[in-house]
């Protein structure tokens, strides 16, 4: 039997005349089917598409081949777009040229940009940045208006690395967050969050809240503040923290349990990933006491943490076990990607300590939440709103999409 044949190469519009169609004006049902059936009645072939709508207004572009029949044709199609444009009170132009977009340059970005509010001197002075760095800003789209207003620009033109630089500076003099991460599949590549849970996933330390019923709060508050700081061993201020609980009675777990606050955004955060197929993780310097609970609360995939002993039902002011400090963290990192099967540059870690610097740096991307300074000034990305559902719009994924997953199952999006 003979193979079917080939379909034919698509075909080039480099060097032949092309029209731009424009409509806009206020939205409805029915605009984009009305216009490609207008057009459609020419029997041009469309090159390329764009449409966008903004408070109620559409702006839609058609970029089409001429029709065939030379000036004549090409003069009927116009008329006609305009004629069934000022029927629904819209306007229309329609620009001729030659060729299609030009091609994107080198160098391509995806940068985010988070802003609790987003000023217009905020995007002047970055999209400044961006020219001045010799890029050039090929498409701009919102991600988010709620709890932030997040928008994704595509750049060309200048290496992410050499961006990333000039837009973390002029960011941080704007007070926005802002994410510059390469171009390419490997974005939508991520399969594996792993987070820090004291001051991350949770708004508190845990070891805090355990020493606030063993009447030692300030003294365990100020060597954690330390250790965050990177002033202190890790594993040196852990066990000087937890040999101030020896002798409260374990079963206050329960009410420590009970004292802990979800991050705003957490839940929506975990449920959102785990819709879209990826796996999530917790590793944390605090007790399996607690992160036991975290992981039967929001079905996450693994968790590693330190357990604090217990002796006749007593804590004893030792911990057991594998001790889960900074390199530690970066160890679990590895070990939940290798039981995931999924390579380290398609995870990523979110922290806000010193003690997540390692796991920071292993991960294909490294996010520092409300993090010390040391530690934003380390990782790949920094978010400094109050919200940890902002870390998907990192990864491209809109607060639409969140949404509208919400609403199939009956979820009411938390905070």
């Amino acid at each position: 039997m003979n193979a079917a044949p080939l379909p034919p190469l698509p075909r080039s519009y480099d060097d032949e005349r092309t029209l731009l169609v424009k409509v806009f004006g206020k939205d409805r049902p029915g605009i984009t089917a009305g216009l490609f059936s207008t057009l459609g009645d020419f029997g041009v072939d469309v090159i390329d598409i764009e449409q966008m709508v903004t408070r109620g207004r559409i702006t839609l572009c058609a970029l089409v081949a001429t029709p065939a029949g030379g000036p004549g044709a090409e003069g009927a199609l116009r008329s006609t777009v305009h004629r069934w444009a000022e029927e629904l009170k819209l306007q229309a132009e329609i620009i001729s040229g030659t060729g299609d977009n030009r091609p994107r340059r080198e160098g391509r970005s995806h940068v985010t940009v988070l802003g609790h509010p987003l000023t217009a001197t905020a995007v002047a002075a970055l999209t400044g940045r961006i020219t001045e760095a010799g890029g050039n800003i090929d498409r701009v789209f919102r991600l988010a208006k709620y709890p932030v207003t997040a928008v994704e620009l595509a750049v060309s033109g200048v290496a992410t690395e050499e961006l990333r630089v000039v837009l973390a500076l002029e960011a941080a003099a704007q007070q926005v967050d802002i994410a510059v991460v390469r171009a390419g599949l490997e974005r939508r590549a991520k399969r594996l969050v792993v987070m820090d849970v004291d001051s991350t996933l949770i708004q508190d330390e845990v070891i805090e809240l355990f020493a606030a019923h063993a009447g030692c709060e300030q003294e365990v508050a100020e060597v954690t503040a330390a250790a965050m700081r990177g002033e202190l061993d890790f594993a040196e201020s852990l066990h000087a923290r937890v040999a101030l609980l020896a002798g409260l009675d374990a079963a206050v777990t329960e009410k420590v349990r009970a004292e802990v606050r979800f991050t705003p955004g957490a839940r929506t955060l975990v449920r959102t990933l785990r819709r879209l197929g990826f796996q999530v993780a917790i590793v944390s310097g605090g007790f399996t006491q607690v992160t036991d609970h975290l992981v039967e609360q929001l079905g996450l995939d693994f968790a590693a943490a330190n357990t604090l002993e217990v002796v006749d039902g007593k804590f004893t002011g030792r911990v057991i076990g594998e001790i889960v400090d900074r390199a530690g963290k970066a160890r679990w990192l590895e070990r939940f990607a290798e039981q995931a099967k999924v390579p380290l540059e398609q995870t990523v870690a979110i922290g806000d300590g010193a003690n997540d610097l390692d796991m920071l740096n292993a991960a294909g991307l490294g996010v520092a939440f409300n993090a010390k300074p040391v530690v934003r000034e380390a990782a790949d990305t920094a978010v400094n709103v109050p919200f940890l559902d902002t870390v998907l719009y990192l990864l491209g994924i809109t607060r639409e999409e969140v949404e509208a997953a919400d609403e199939l199952d009956g979820t009411p999006t938390d905070e």
